[in-house]
């Protein structure tokens, strides 16, 4: 059995979580400096949410017409993924045209991130073992920020984002290039994700795959601590 020498995680579901769609209209309203009664405010971001309008959170319940293929292409390009979702969350009426700009701003705030209980213990343990650590994410901004405000880069070799290179998971390519950047060959590399489809396409080059649950920050104190067990 091959010895596991590096380990890709995916941003978004599986290191961190992204606020919930209150709390983030909430915070684009003051930053734009716009009132909402409370009321409204629930009834707003509720349909953001159907609407998937915010990035690493839910898919779109009903996907416009005009928008399906953006959706497709959405974590290759910045360009895409904020016209995308600015998109989506042009769905819901607003009372200042300004908040669509301030939401997607949000979304991509340290503030609206918060990392998994056992995150920061879990990566600081691999990095002690000596095992090599990237971040693989399809992503349309650079995170590199967010890991950075919450303590998380320390223990981060290498960050492998999508809208950098042109490709998304689960194309293949991609995961080869995280391997290669991490200098190991992909038998000896477990990538750690809560797509199935998406993270579990690094089966396709030779990794191996340990899936995480999509679950609130609360519901899911521990679920990377399996990773502990397969480096071994």
């Amino acid at each position: 059995m091959t010895v596991i020498k590096g380990v890709l995680f995916d941003f978004s579901g599986t290191l961190l979580r992204i606020e919930s769609a209150e709390s983030w209209l909430r915070a684009a309203l003051t930053a734009s400096g716009t009132a909402m009664d409370d009321a409204e405010l629930v009834r707003s971001a509720a349909a953001l949410e159907r609407a998937g309008a915010l990035p690493g959170g839910s898919s779109p319940v009903e996907l416009p017409g005009d928008l399906s293929e953006l959706w497709e292409i959405r974590d290759r390009d910045a360009r895409h993924h904020r016209a995308l979702y600015t998109g989506l969350a042009r769905q819901v009426p607003l009372p200042d045209p300004e908040l669509y700009d301030a939401l997607y701003e949000r979304s991509r705030a340290a503030e609206a991130w918060q990392p998994y209980p056992d995150a920061a213990e879990v990566l600081a343990e691999l990095h002690r073992r000596g095992i090599r650590i990237g971040v693989l994410s399809n992503i349309g901004w650079d995170l590199r920020p967010v890991l950075r405000a919450h303590g998380l880069d320390r223990y981060v070799d290498v960050c492998v984002l999508s809208y950098e290179h042109g490709l998304q998971k689960p194309d293949p390519r991609l995961f080869a290039l995280g391997c290669r950047e991490l200098g190991l060959d992909p038998a000896a590399v477990l990538m750690v994700g809560d797509d199935r489809t998406a993270d579990g396409g690094a089966t396709a080059v030779g990794c191996s795959f340990l899936p995480v649950d999509h679950l609130p920050v609360d519901r899911r104190p521990d679920g990377l601590r399996p990773v502990l067990e397969r480096v071994g």
